[in-house]
């Protein structure tokens, strides 16, 4: 580790292992467990920095694949970098790009230098590398970089994941060959799917770099929860334990809880603000959708005892009547409490696990909330991934026949992407 970064674990739960840490960063320490909002294009939709501040992030993400294409890695250096660009003074972690890319299934040509695929905005073709990924990040400046890596969805066979695995491990060479910048941490990714020797090999492969930080991927594809659970169960300890552990598009309140009890330190997600944009709010007892007929004449606020700024001033009634008349305004208020709610998630669990009662304290927590029927989340996914594809195909064919403004939509790998919002 670098002297830029430094990791101190302060307390372990004696019945889980669960953590409780202290990450310095260029730019703020970073209390452990703690979750990052998502700031896909340098911004966390509807909200400015100062609001962030007020309600708890220590941390945000910013998606190396969009800021890529727009506006570009160079202007935004030409410009400070990416804090000075978004006006946020805290930690950043940039990811590669690797997930998005490989989410353009039929839109990109994998080889063992890299990834050829068309931009989601012009249709124009792009290409990157670990050294253009690398590159890039370094360009954005955030404080955590992450390595270029080729996640596969499922369902993939072990063939294929065992051959993901070994390119990512690869690619990891040559990010860590192409990184320049001491002032930033570089963080490999552990990949294997779903099939536990190659998790075990990958994890035990990357542990050797002796990085400031490692990560756990390919969670967030498509498996079932209790997969995803098992997964972090079985890498986290496998990682160093003077380093942070982060997993990757994982952001239901019960599997922070559940990550937490694994061994993980850091969590992102686009669950907490894209569910608020629809109409549902996150509390200790599952979620609300406030646009419920029930809720219209509710005088009390989305949650008893919330400290954020929109439980101490308006009404559900009020969010049930903004959402009802879509008005703008219940997009941000939603936001606002869904993010503290998840800042005050993991302030909660950090103290539980110092006072070293944090096996209890989960269990609590898990046996009074409700989470998201799976089933429902995974259909609504199959749905919506094949309505994309078949909108997208139609204008592909356009293109190539040169038909004026036949661009490829927005693709579901960006901050609106699947309804299970377990994904980056």
């Amino acid at each position: 580790m670098t002297a830029s970064f430094r990791f101190t674990v302060e307390a372990t739960d004696p019945d889980t292992g669960a953590r409780a840490g202290r990450f310095e960063t260029p730019h703020g320490t970073i209390l452990t467990p703690t979750f990052m909002p998502v700031g896909t294009q340098a911004t966390v939709k509807s909200l400015t920095p100062d609001d962030l501040t007020a309600l708890g992030a220590q941390i945000i993400l910013s998606n190396t694949y969009h800021l890529f294409l727009r506006p570009g890695h160079e202007r935004i250096a030409r410009l400070g970098g990416l804090h000075r660009f978004m006006q946020w003074n805290g930690p950043i972690l940039t990811d590669s790009g690797g997930f998005q890319v490989f989410s353009l299934a039929h839109l990109r040509q994998i080889t063992e230098d890299g990834v050829t695929f068309r931009s989601h905005i012009d249709g124009s073709t792009r290409r990157l590398t670990p050294e253009i990924a690398t590159r890039v990040q370094e360009a954005l400046g955030s404080d955590i970089a992450m390595a270029f890596d080729h996640c596969v969805e499922l369902p993939a066979t072990y063939e294929a994941t065992r051959e993901a695995m070994e390119r990512t491990h690869r690619w990891l060479e040559r990010c860590l060959d192409a990184h320049t910048r001491p002032d930033q941490a570089l963080f490999p990714i552990v990949q294997g799917g779903i099939y536990d020797d190659l998790r075990i090999e990958s994890a035990e492969t990357i542990r050797k770099y002796d990085a400031p930080g490692y990560a756990i991927g390919g969670v967030s594809v498509g498996e079932t929860k209790a997969d995803a659970h098992r997964i972090t169960a079985l890498v986290a300890p496998r990682l160093p334990a003077d380093r942070p552990r982060y997993l990757m598009g994982v952001g239901s309140p019960e599997d922070l809880v559940n990550g937490v009890a694994g061994g993980v330190d850091l969590f992102d997600c686009v669950l907490p603000t894209r569910i608020a944009r629809n109409g549902t709010i996150l509390t200790d007892a599952g979620r609300v959708t406030l646009t419920r007929g029930g809720l219209k004449d509710s005088d009390t606020p989305l949650e008893d005892g919330c400290d954020c700024y929109t439980c101490q001033h308006f009404s559900t009634a009020y969010l049930h009547h903004l959402f009802k008349a879509e008005e703008l305004l219940g997009y941000r208020l939603a936001t606002i409490h869904n993010l503290r709610y998840m800042a005050r998630l993991g302030t909660r669990m950090r103290a539980a696990i110092i006072a070293g009662r944090y096996g209890e304290w989960s269990r609590e927590f898990l046996g009074t909330y409700r989470p998201a029927d799976e089933t429902v989340a995974q259909e609504q996914r199959t749905k919506r991934l094949a309505s994309w594809q078949s909108v997208r195909s139609t204008l592909d064919a356009a293109a190539v026949q040169g038909v004026p403004g036949a661009m490829p939509p927005e693709d579901p790998s960006n901050e609106d992407k699947d309804d299970d919002g377990r994904d980056n």
